[in-house]
């Protein structure tokens, strides 16, 4: 038996409890993983609180992230001790997740641990770290440089902008960053913010085309905030879009693209190829400072995470909650 948080329907509303699982009732799957480290992330938030639909089959482990030891493994890929990574690939949401001591998944979905980091840092960086880092990779094949200017990060409170912020920082560009919230000032500067914008000056519909003001910008808000970072971008820019915590539309045209010549890539962490993913761990591994895992987050027990999806679903969150797990 084995402790989890699962979630259930009954009436349309979404029902939480901790309760105690047995091993054979978890899903199909080559490798046995003990969880030691998972995270709240704000897509857990949707699906715990029933905001979202998330989670279609009950009852679900939710947890789309998760950090622990190999146990039992049918797979010549991974060896019983292992330490190994999980994130995305539908877990937590199709497939019972890492909000459990416990979770079986296939050899395929898990990254073994780089060389530097531990189940707790790996999930302080966890799935909002590892699409921060894929967007930095974005931008970097896309051509921008620290040379050609200031990099806007909107939604740099929360945990995909602030991994963001520290990894932009380390890798030399000047990092302006976009938060509602004016007491995480010192944090951002803390984790390589040059400035901090307030989020009430792109929210209002713009201009299709503005002033260029940045070399390129990681994006986690979408909608009219999204339209307004894209009208100033510099020529021959790109920004790369992760989130839509601030709607699903884009209110825009096509002028930045065509007459600025401006890049939007779009970035998925989910179904990433694990070439890619694998690239990615190593160098959050490389480029993260010591100081980020302390500034960036805060470490919860599992009966207080149904509090926080909450605030997590309301934008009251600041970098990582990490969940600690056994």
């Amino acid at each position: 038996m084995f402790k989890a948080l699962v979630l259930e329907q009954e009436d349309r509303k979404t029902l939480t409890s901790i309760r105690q699982i047995d091993i054979s009732d978890l899903p199909e799957g080559e490798v046995l993983v003990k969880v030691d480290y998972s995270s709240l992330n704000y897509k857990d938030g949707l699906a715990i609180t029933g905001k979202g639909k998330i989670i279609r089959d009950f009852p679900m482990v939710p947890g789309i992230d998760f950090a622990g030891t190999v146990v039992e493994s049918a797979s010549d890929m991974l060896t019983p001790g292992a330490s190994v990574i999980l994130t995305g690939w539908g877990v937590g949401e199709n497939h019972w997740g890492g909000m459990a001591e416990m979770a079986r998944v296939k050899a395929s979905q898990l990254v073994v641990m780089p060389e530097g980091l531990d189940a707790r840092k790996a999930m302080a960086i966890g799935t909002a770290g590892i699409t921060a880092m894929l967007c930095v990779m974005a931008l970097e094949d896309a051509g921008v440089t620290p040379e050609q200017g200031e990099i806007l990060v909107t939604g740099a409170s929360g945990g995909v902008g602030s991994v963001s912020v520290s990894l932009l920082s380390k890798l030399g560009y000047q990092v302006a960053a976009v938060s509602g919230r004016e007491q995480n000032t010192e944090l951002l500067t803390a984790l390589g913010a040059k400035k901090v914008l307030p989020r009430s000056q792109f929210s209002e519909q713009g201009r299709p085309m503005d002033r260029q003001l940045w070399a390129g910008a990681i994006d986690t808000v979408g909608s009219q905030l999204l339209a307004n970072v894209i009208s100033q971008i510099n020529y021959g820019g790109a920004v790369a879009a992760c989130g839509l915590a601030g709607g699903f539309d884009l209110p825009t045209t096509v002028m930045p693209f065509i007459l600025r010549n401006v890049s939007l890539l779009g970035v998925d962490s989910v179904m990433c190829p694990q070439q890619r993913r694998t690239m990615a761990w190593q160098r959050l591994a490389e480029l993260l400072p010591e100081e980020f895992y302390q500034q960036a987050t805060q470490e919860v027990s599992l009966e207080e995470v149904p509090e926080l999806a909450e605030a997590i679903t309301k934008g009251q969150v600041t970098g990582r909650v990490l969940i600690k797990i056994s």
